[in-house]
């Protein structure tokens, strides 16, 4: 049986991506590519779950991507992380932030970048499984899960 080439892997191929050490990209540029795909493991998620109404997925989705639960779950899993991971979470969470989360507190907001960047990162770098383990485990500690 052939195995199963990742999505990464795949864009990497079809887009012709040349090899970047990703220990090189800003915090905001992780989180830019965290902040997506945390999204799209949500939305995965709960679509794989049944059927829904686009409204009700909608509202569902925004429960778990909005900044203050993102940062609960960042600081509900802090000791799971390995030296590694909690420094990029840090750089994220301590950059330099030009905006600000509607409904959030810049502290919460702040926590929320450095756990995008976090997912960022180990996405990026092909660790899905952590990235998934590391989701799951923050879902669960806030409660959502």
């Amino acid at each position: 049986m052939e195995k199963s080439i990742g999505l990464l892997e795949l864009i990497k191929q079809e887009f012709d991506c040349k090899e970047v050490d990703i220990r090189t990209f800003s915090p905001l540029t992780l989180a830019f590519v965290g902040d997506g795909i945390y999204e799209l493991v949500i939305r995965t998620a709960i679509i794989e779950r049944g059927n829904k109404s686009v409204e009700s997925i909608h509202k569902e989705k925004s429960r778990y991507v909005k900044a203050q639960t993102q940062a609960a779950m960042a600081d509900r899993i802090q000791e799971l992380l390995t030296a590694e991971e909690a420094s990029i979470y840090r750089r994220g969470r301590n950059t330099n932030i030009h905006s600000s989360a509607k409904n959030a507190s810049m502290s919460e907001y702040r926590k929320a970048t450095g756990f995008e960047a976090l997912c960022g990162y180990l996405y990026l770098n092909g660790e899905n499984e952590r990235m998934l383990e590391l989701i799951k485990a923050g879902l669960k500690r806030v409660e959502l899960l």
